[in-house]
C-alpha cells in the first residue's frame, strides 16, 4: 500500500498502542480508586485486546 491508505495503516499500530495505555492507565486508576471497578477491569481488558491485535498486526 502506498499514498494516504499507506501512511494510516503505518500508523494504526502506533495509535492503537497510545489507545492501549491509555485504557491501563485509566483502568488502573478505576480499579486503585475504587470507583467503578466493573469499568476499570472492562477498560483493562479492552488494552490487552489491543496489545494482542497489535502483535498480530506487526507479525
Amino acid at each position: 500500500m502506498n499514498g494516504a491508505l499507506g501512511s494510516i495503516a503505518n500508523a494504526a499500530p502506533a495509535i492503537a498502542m497510545l489507545a492501549a495505555f491509555a485504557c491501563a492507565i485509566g483502568g488502573g486508576y478505576l480499579l486503585a480508586t475504587k470507583r467503578d471497578v466493573k469499568k476499570g477491569a472492562l477498560m483493562l481488558v479492552m488494552a490487552a485486546v489491543l496489545v494482542g491485535n497489535v502483535m498480530i498486526w506487526t507479525l
